[in-house]
């Protein structure tokens, strides 16, 4: 099932990039996965599992590691992944199914492994708010990493989740300059907005990281001091941040995009994401892709160490309770 249907987020795109409502409408086509709950098999994601209820994503953030994911659905890394957006619209009952189920051991769940699920759909769909309400009705933990403001809408529930401590918040911020954040991630929150959003969950005693994510050469590390002296102010409890890499086809579609934008310093920023990798744009190899190696790398990981040891002075988070999980069959009534 397809159908057509513009956004504010997209007029707002189209009228800072000066392009025709109408010309690049996003289609949301209905899906019907067979699971929704992933394993991850990462030991670099803190979580062991992950869901996600878009597949594309409409904020258009050209590094994004998932586009190449796209292709396994027949459509390309590029304006598909952006403009087609899988919607799981029965993810809800989905994952009533499966944490009901015997074989789930309960484990925290990460919202947004993939796609965002807070993007702008996320609107209209409320797939995301009908999942969370889903978790609290079991009381599983659930970690959400986000780029938008939009994770608001449900304060309602992210409050009773995490009186329970079993939400945990990862606001993504990549830069504070809106003119890089207009054509780095052209649909996602503005960097005023999200800093903001910090600042409401914190305030509400709701443990908020933020992941700077990714550092790109030439175009944002500078910016890591004066990144984690504003989200420590805003509240979060601390910082981490991710490396920039180009898997796949993701590196013609960078390479482009940086030619365009930064025709001064393009060749820079690609020899230096080089650099990071061993002398390619990609490294797969667990516990080096997410931070890279060598000088540079060593130089990013010493800058943002001195700068996050003094803005942060917070104690971790506590994990996250499993033991109040209630495993609950369908047509049984919760008694609390």
């Amino acid at each position: 099932m397809e159908h057509t249907e513009i956004d504010p987020a997209y007029l707002e795109y189209c009228h800072f990039e000066d392009e025709e409502v109408g010309s690049n409408q996003t289609q949301f086509v209905e899906v019907y996965p067979k699971k929704l709950i992933n394993k991850v098999p990462s030991p670099d994601i803190p979580m062991d599992f992950s869901l996600n209820p878009y597949q594309g994503c409409e904020h258009g953030c050209v590094y994004c590691y998932a586009r190449p994911t796209h292709e396994y659905w027949g459509y390309s890394s590029g304006l598909d992944f952006e403009k087609k957006i899988l919607v799981k619209k029965n993810a809800p009952e989905m994952l009533r199914r499966e944490l009901a189920s015997r074989a789930w051991a309960p484990s925290p769940i990460m919202f947004s492994g993939n796609t965002d699920c807070y993007q702008p759909a996320e609107r209209q769909f409320e797939i995301t708010r009908d999942l969370l309400k889903v978790m609290l009705e079991f009381r599983n933990p659930v970690g959400i990493i986000t780029k938008n403001s939009l994770i608001l809408r449900d304060l309602d529930i992210l409050k009773e989740l995490n009186k329970l401590n079993l939400l945990r918040v990862t606001m993504s911020i990549t830069s504070l300059d809106e003119s890089t954040r207009r054509i780095l991630e052209p649909r996602t929150s503005s960097c005023a907005n999200r800093v903001n959003a910090v600042k409401v969950l914190s305030d509400l005693g709701i443990p908020v990281n933020v992941n700077i994510a990714p550092i790109i050469p030439g175009i944002n590390d500078h910016e890591i001091p004066k990144l984690l002296e504003t989200v420590s102010k805003a509240g979060a409890r601390r910082a981490t941040y991710i490396m920039v890499r180009l898997n796949g086809p993701l590196q013609p579609i960078f390479e482009n995009w940086v030619r365009l934008h930064y025709p001064d310093r393009a060749d820079k920023v690609l020899n230096q994401i080089a650099d990071l990798h061993g002398g390619k744009m990609n490294d797969s190899r667990f516990k080096t892709r997410m931070k890279g190696e060598g000088n540079f790398a060593e130089q990013i990981r010493r800058l943002f160490l001195i700068h996050h040891n003094m803005y942060f002075k917070k104690e971790a988070s506590k994990p996250m309770d499993v033991s109040q999980f209630r495993r609950i069959r369908k047509g049984q009534i919760p008694l609390f």
